[in-house]
């Protein structure tokens, strides 16, 4: 039950849904099973005072207004050895010797190239599937269960939300429970109307933390599956077969078309610490190919 349910929590997917090769691939990525599970010491231990999309904002800063091109999804991606890439977007198009792409192997395979990319890489993109994820907050004047005694951290075998955890922000208030719907609960809650989905996981954190956690001031949630550009969340798994088939086409190269994300990390795969690691790595084969 427990590894079902760090199944669930880490991926977002149930077991059946990949391959084993893959989950002993990914906690080796990370250097335990424990190390993705836990919060002091772990993959779920800090998280950033403002949101994590700081991180964008920051690089934009440095980067500069003249360099970035927003509100330009990429909807086709021209491509060859002699001519180099040009990338077409809503707004804009660019042009380069080559170029990073940088989102989730299923997203990518969506972009159209010309030439198509070989089949043996859109064959991988097609067996990558993101997991299902909902963020569910429901939010109260202060966060009471610290006064009973209760971390806000919980985790059950029963109902659609498996983990909860303390999401107030650092000030202290106002109280925030963060509950994960996740794989098949995520996939079914998904389909019912808010106001259902809503019912559920208030009645989740009323049995964790009491009658009082019943009566929130407000209730936010993301269906990451429901945005556009994520499609699903917090990253892809693999199938049964995937690796042992398709697994050389993740990082090889396309011509002058290189891959990076969180997805292409061989070190803390699917976490923000892979991407980063994954970015550098990209950008030092560019580099030297230039």
């Amino acid at each position: 039950m427990l590894l079902g349910l760090g199944i669930e929590a880490v991926w977002a997917a149930q077991p059946e849904d990949m391959s084993l090769l893959h989950v002993l691939f990914y906690i080796h990525s990370a250097g335990s099973l424990e190390l993705l599970f836990d919060t002091e010491g772990g993959a779920q231990q800090d998280r950033f005072v403002g949101g994590s999309q700081l991180i964008a904002l920051r690089m934009a800063e440095e980067l500069g207004q003249e360099r970035l091109v927003l509100g330009a999804p990429v909807r086709s991606v021209e491509h060859s050895a002699d001519r180099g890439v040009t990338v077409h977007s809503d707004s804009a198009v660019g042009r380069g010797r080559r170029a990073i792409i940088a989102i989730t192997p299923t997203l990518a395979g969506r972009i159209a190239y010309d030439p198509p990319l070989p089949g043996y890489r859109d064959q991988l993109t097609q067996r990558m599937p993101l997991g299902t994820v909902a963020k569910c907050m429901a939010v109260y004047a202060e966060p009471f269960w610290r006064a009973e005694g209760l971390s806000g951290q919980g985790m059950s075998d029963r109902g659609p939300v498996r983990l909860a955890f303390d999401n107030s922000p650092p000030e202290g208030s106002p109280g925030v429970l963060l509950g994960f719907l996740e794989g098949r609960n995520a996939r079914q809650l998904g389909r019912l109307r808010p106001d259902e989905r809503r019912t559920a996981v208030i009645d989740c954190f009323a049995r964790m933390f009491g009658p009082r956690a019943a009566r929130p001031d407000d209730y936010i949630e993301r269906l990451w599956a429901e945005e556009e550009w994520t499609r699903g969340c917090c990253g892809c798994h693999m199938p049964t077969g995937a690796w042992t088939a398709y697994g050389p086409a993740l990082h090889a190269p396309i011509g002058p078309l290189h891959w990076a994300g969180a997805e292409y990390a061989q070190v803390w795969n699917g976490y923000m610490d892979g991407a980063v690691r994954s970015g550098d790595a990209a950008a030092a084969e560019v580099l030297e190919l230039l």
